[in-house]
């Protein structure tokens, strides 16, 4: 369970006191997953790149200003939710999960590393009270479905959107909503980043100036899909 060598160098927004816990949520969750199967057995030997890594990859462009009210929907063992948590200390998180036993290890978890900017909540996520600023979740469900789960808390800052790391074939899903798509192995190499994630966003103004040489966007009735995987925000407005 050792980092990758330089791990922390793909995200520059790292503290070294970020750092330092984040590399105690390996042993963390290693005790309590022989408790509570939160993680698979096989994602538990790998859990710097497919849950660690895999989440921190929405720290690169997602809002970072203080103050900012975050939602994680379906956060299950506490992903991308604790380790975005720990990354802006800043920035409010509130981890939502249907299921008791994962958010009793979220917030063993959360308690344990002294994390006072996050919430667990043992609750259905269209249950939960907003405002919310900001909506991140893996691979959780349907665009339309996080749609309908999340607008009733929606804040009303124009910029408000959702960061969903998913993979799959977006097409069918998309078809209808703007979205634009950027590949997650821009920013991390590695066989799991190439073939199993999507990055999915619907950008502003500053966001296209800064990702434009590898956007592909999804068209209504397109059959074109390049590249493969990408990760998703979309704004919540029709």
């Amino acid at each position: 369970m050792n980092p990758p060598e330089q791990w922390a160098s793909a995200f520059p927004f790292l503290t070294p006191e970020a750092i330092a816990l984040m590399e105690q949520l390996p042993p963390l969750y290693a005790e309590w997953n022989a408790q509570i199967n939160v993680i698979s057995r096989k994602d538990q030997d790998g859990i710097w790149v497919r849950h660690i890594m895999h989440s921190l990859c929405l720290g690169g462009i997602m809002p970072h200003r203080p103050g900012l009210l975050v939602l994680d929907v379906g956060t299950g063992g506490g992903f991308p939710g604790i380790p975005l948590a720990i990354a802006f200390p800043n920035i409010h998180f509130t981890l939502v999960d249907s299921i008791g036993k994962k958010i009793k290890v979220v917030q063993a978890i959360v308690d344990a590393l002294g994390l006072s900017n996050v919430t667990a909540l043992h609750a259905r996520a269209e249950s939960v009270q907003g405002p919310f600023d900001v909506v991140v979740t893996r691979a959780v469900a349907s665009a339309a479905t996080l749609r309908s789960w999340v607008r009733h808390g929606w804040s009303k800052n124009p910029n408000a959107a959702i960061y969903a790391l998913k993979g799959g074939d977006l097409h069918e899903e998309l078809s209808g909503i703007k979205a634009k798509l950027f590949p997650i192995s821009d920013v991390l190499s590695g066989e799991f980043y190439e073939t199993n994630t999507w990055f999915v966003f619907r950008p502003n103004r500053k966001d296209v100036a800064r990702f434009s040489e590898n956007e592909t966007e999804i068209k209504r009735g397109s059959k074109r899909m390049d590249p493969l995987f990408f990760m998703a925000r979309m704004l919540l407005s029709p």
